[in-house]
């Protein structure tokens, strides 16, 4: 059977509640060049070169709070690494691209390297002419004078909200993944013996008290695949975990390279029937869970784990008798996640302004991927 994809149930738009239109965009990387920015001097001219050591400890503050660096440099690549080796900071910097053609180019190769959106990054040149072509290429990307590189991590926009156990490792975890896509490449066989070999874990719980600080940037940092475009706060995120009404559930991935951390989040909130339906008492309606929010980081999209997390809630909701329904508020990226839900089985029931409601009538739950071992703590009801 073929599924339809409706693209005119996903044109861009805006859904409740969200942040603020004026709320600052947080940075997820810096992208560095090299030649007067990171240290002072022409690398290819000069007899010596100097680290700046300024921007060095700015990068090391940086990447405290989960914020990535990278290079966009035109130079030699062979000595330009050689050189960052010598200063001991080569291990900063992710994709980077060290080659002679323009910034914007090799900008855009790092977003998609990372899996970010163009406007989580930033960069930082000496050049007004390679900060205007940059700009001029991609005017969602924050340009930064090499001379202010030292205060940037004062900037609003580099500091996240919290720090968490995550962002700490986040560049780990980056390298980790380099590492896992570095053997697939070599790997010989199909994909699905490929990710068998990695021997993944994927836990699902209930969100304790130390996971809504995690659980807060995820709505934050995740865009292209969250299916509502939601951002809840702590506090919102606290009221919902201890909510007799509400599940709030994160997900956790690790495999033989390391941890992922906690990648996934989902809010399911339990009524006991369809809004507006006429009550009977001699056929009363069976309890309805509504997914108010699902998503997923988009680093793991490619271990075959997007699902995993919504089939559980599937499995769960058919185990318990209930309804289950699914809101999708359409974005400028988010199309992915309506494409998941459709392939999932969930059909459009109802549409309130931009807000699309789905629901899967259980009539074809798919199994786990037979490559990840799942575990789920124990869940109300």
């Amino acid at each position: 059977m073929t599924t339809q994809i409706d693209d005119s149930a996903i044109s861009g738009a805006t859904g409740e509640p969200q942040a603020p239109k004026d709320k600052k965009k947080n940075i997820k990387c810096i992208v560095w060049d090299l030649d007067n920015t990171l240290w002072d001097g022409v690398l290819l001219e000069d007899a010596r070169v100097t680290l700046r050591e300024d921007v060095a400890q700015a990068i090391r503050v940086l990447d405290a709070r989960g914020i990535l660096h990278s290079i966009a440099s035109r130079n030699d690549p062979a000595v330009a690494m050689a050189k960052l080796r010598e200063f001991g900071i080569d291990e900063y910097f992710l994709y980077p691209q060290i080659h002679w053609d323009s910034k914007s180019q090799s900008i855009a190769a790092i977003a998609r390297s990372l899996n970010f959106g163009i406007d989580a990054i930033a960069f930082v040149d000496d050049q007004p002419f390679e900060r205007d072509e940059v700009r001029f290429a991609h005017p969602e990307v924050r340009c930064i004078d090499a001379a202010d590189a030292a205060s940037i991590p004062s900037l609003p926009e580099m500091n996240p909200r919290f720090i968490t156990d995550d962002s700490r490792v986040r560049r780990k975890m980056y390298q980790a993944d380099i590492e896992r896509k570095t053997v697939e490449e070599s790997h010989r066989g199909s994909l699905d013996e490929f990710l068998a070999s990695l021997g993944m874990h994927f836990v699902i719980a209930p969100a304790q008290e130390d996971d809504l600080k995690r659980a807060e940037e995820l709505t934050v940092r995740t865009n292209q695949l969250n299916a509502t475009g939601y951002t809840y706060s702590y506090d919102e995120l606290s009221a919902f975990r201890t909510s007799p009404h509400h599940d709030l559930l994160i997900a956790g991935l690790e495999d033989k390279y390391g941890t992922y951390g906690k990648i996934g989040l989902a809010l399911v909130e339990r009524s006991g029937r369809i809004a507006g339906a006429p009550a009977s008492p001699t056929s009363p309606e069976p309890e309805v869970w509504t997914l108010k929010l699902l998503l997923m980081s988009c680093r793991v999209m490619s271990r075959g784990v997007g699902t995993v997390l919504l089939n559980h809630i599937l499995r769960r909701a058919q185990k318990a008798g209930a309804r289950l329904r699914a809101e999708f508020v359409p974005t400028d990226r988010n199309r992915q996640m309506y494409i998941t839900y459709k392939f999932a089985g969930f059909r459009e029931v109802e549409r309130d302004g931009t807000k699309l409601v789905l629901e899967n009538d259980y009539s074809n739950v798919q199994s786990f991927p037979p490559y990840i071992t799942i575990t789920s703590v124990d869940e109300a009801p």
